[in-house]
């Protein structure tokens, strides 16, 4: 099956309004002009609203970082799904940030996705290991365990895309060789098949993310497993993001 590369950018604690306006700014002409991959822009909450104003028109989509799993309530500081399906329509779930720091667990990162899912916005899901998971050899335990959380094959035809970000390559400049992410981003999609049919694991979306740049964006594109990238830091950087998405398309192309 043929899948739709896509490229990510998550832009995490960063940039004022004004700052993120200017970026998107810069990035909007050139990212629109780019066939061939899905390319998302994922700014700070208060910047969804006037990013959604400057990209009206482009073929630039929008996505939250986070999520709560509640339609609305007494939940002092959280953002509920409605709130966000008029203005984006990806949204990341299960970050490694939000794991390690804010505590976030399996269960809680479920009812998330499936909260998202059910008023029309896409999750993507990361999943990753750390150093010492990785060392001990368990990484395909906790990957296996951080799938099967959101196992329901609503979650998959819904168009749910899957992050794959190890821990240890996350902020670090480090990142995994393209052929350790292709198998284990190989291993994702056959324990998806196992856990449901090999349709439903060749059509979904499996990213690669961890300290991916223009430098290294072909060495993971260039991959069979490899579907895109969620980029952290280097897409902040509008010249560096604008390459990894033209390198991806002419990748998956050539």
């Amino acid at each position: 099956m043929s899948r739709m590369p896509l490229i990510a950018g998550n832009w995490k604690m960063n940039t004022t309004v004004k700052e993120a306006v200017d970026l998107i700014k810069k990035m909007a002409g050139p990212l629109n002009k780019i066939q061939g991959v899905e390319k998302v822009i994922c700014p700070p909450f208060v910047s969804l609203a006037p990013a959604q104003a400057i990209l009206k028109g482009s073929n630039v989509k929008l996505g939250a970082q986070n999520v709560f799993y509640e339609e609305k309530g007494a939940y002092t500081g959280e953002i509920s799904p409605p709130m966000l399906a008029d203005l984006c329509e990806y949204v990341i779930i299960g970050h490694s940030e939000r794991r390690q720091i804010i505590g976030e667990t399996n269960d809680v990162i479920n009812r998330k996705v499936r909260a998202v899912i059910n008023v029309g916005l896409k999750p993507i899901l990361c999943i990753g290991e750390t150093a010492k998971e990785n060392e001990e050899g368990k990484m395909q335990d906790v990957l296996g365990r951080q799938i099967f959380t959101c196992s329901d094959k609503l979650y998959f035809l819904s168009g749910m895309v899957i992050a794959y970000e190890p821990i240890w390559a996350i902020g670090t400049g480090k990142s995994a060789t393209g052929d350790d992410a292709n198998k284990t981003i190989g291993f994702i999609r056959g324990f998806v098949s196992r856990l449901h049919t090999p349709d439903l694991a060749d059509a979904v979306r499996i990213l690669y993310g961890g300290s991916v740049n223009a430098t290294n964006i072909n060495e993971f594109m260039s991959q069979p497993e490899i579907d895109g990238a969620l980029v952290g830091g280097a897409s902040l950087q509008p010249e560096d993001f604008i390459s990894i998405v033209k390198q991806a398309s002419e990748s998956k192309r050539s």
